[in-house]
């Protein structure tokens, strides 16, 4: 009879357990959920931003066609992107086209002056560290998870019970995250030529 309660004992002991390691798995693939919806977040307020700043720059120099379209359809292929690798590719193309619209506006001073452009530009900026900052704390969280459905016991039910790898959100070159920046700054008088030897002053003669 004793050894009857103590296999009971065991059985619920370990029942327990597996519970508790079930729970544990949920809940870090929940927090890995949360974590990329922070960035779909962030994404997204950086998507909304960009018809307004193609609309103001193009107050400037609507003959910039090619580069309104480009970020356009760099804006809706973003847009449609799924899961974080394909984001991540999605929003690097995006940001090689914001680029080439900032390039633009480089040639227009009185756009570079414009205060709604410089309002669209800090807005962009700080979305852009809110997204970088967002990034770390997903990758983080991927991390954590990857690692607790590899290790043992843990491994023997995380495919049984559909806990898979999670992808992280990589951005090939760590400057794709940097906004361009406009020079606000006038342009520097060039430096008069240093006169030449056949231009020398001849010296009076005595």
């Amino acid at each position: 009879m004793i050894v009857v309660w103590i296999i009971l004992g065991l059985v619920v002991l370990l029942a327990i357990y597996l519970i508790a390691l079930y729970n544990g798995l949920v809940t870090k693939r929940n927090r890995v959920d949360n974590a990329w919806a922070q960035i779909e977040v962030q994404l997204k307020r950086r998507r909304d931003l960009i018809p307004n700043l193609v609309k103001t720059v193009k107050g400037y120099a609507a003959h910039e066609r090619g580069t309104f379209e480009a970020v356009t359809q760099a804006r809706a292929a973003a847009a449609g992107a799924q899961g974080p690798a394909a984001a991540a590719e999605a929003e690097g193309f995006l940001t090689q086209a914001l680029g080439k619209l900032f390039a633009v506006a480089e040639a227009y001073p009185d756009l570079k002056a414009n205060e709604n452009f410089l309002d669209l530009q800090n807005q962009l900026r700080d979305t852009e560290d809110k997204i970088a900052v967002s990034r770390q704390v997903y990758n983080d969280t991927v991390l954590t998870f990857n690692n607790a459905i590899q290790v043992f016991p843990a491994v023997l039910i995380a495919g049984p019970f559909g806990f898979t790898k999670r992808e992280f959100y990589e951005v090939e070159d760590a400057a794709d995250r940097d906004v361009p920046t406009v020079s606000f700054a006038p342009d520097a008088p060039a430096a008069p030529a240093a006169p030449t030897a056949g231009d020398a002053p001849t010296p009076p003669s005595v």
